[in-house]
């Protein structure tokens, strides 16, 4: 069975976290390289996120920092993640470009009441992401794995009320 026709029977799942995501307002994330990482990505960051809802969904508006290991400075960041709930699924898309410019990135299905998984994974050039979420007490975790000929990096978003 497909991991979208898993997710037609955790409804309530999709309706948990519909709910979790408007109550949002702050994000603490890691960034791991792993062996193969051509980036070495590593390091820590915070951001505030506000919440948009309008007919296309729900917007993180996401500011803050993020500092990586090797130079211990902390640098800006923003991001803008619109969120669109379905009956059977979850869609992420990023609008960094903008939102007539949006990437889609996946749909996020329930596969048990508390986690949801990529439904198939984003790639972009010749990298693969994929996503785990996971409903917390306080909001969620989301873990994505980048794997490919130039990323090998593992990041965790851990959004809370």
């Amino acid at each position: 069975m497909s991991r979208l026709a898993l997710s037609r029977t955790n409804q309530p799942a999709i309706i948990e976290l519909r709910e979790r995501l408007a109550a949002i307002r702050r994000l603490r994330f890691t960034a791991r390289p792993g062996p193969h990482s051509r980036t070495g990505w590593a390091g820590q960051g915070e951001a505030e996120v506000r919440i948009g809802d309008d007919e296309d969904g729900l917007r993180f508006h996401e500011s803050g920092t993020f500092t990586p290991e090797a130079s211990g400075a902390p640098v800006a960041f923003r991001n803008v993640y619109r969120w669109q709930c379905h009956d059977d699924r979850i869609a992420l898309w990023h609008e960094r470009f903008g939102r007539e410019a949006a990437v889609w990135l996946f749909d996020l299905v329930a596969i048990r009441a508390d986690m949801f998984v990529a439904a198939d994974s984003h790639l972009c050039g010749a990298d693969r992401y994929d996503a785990r979420l996971t409903l917390v007490d306080a909001g969620f975790d989301l873990c994505w794995t980048i794997a490919g000929p130039h990323k090998d990096e593992t990041l965790t978003y851990r959004y809370r009320r």
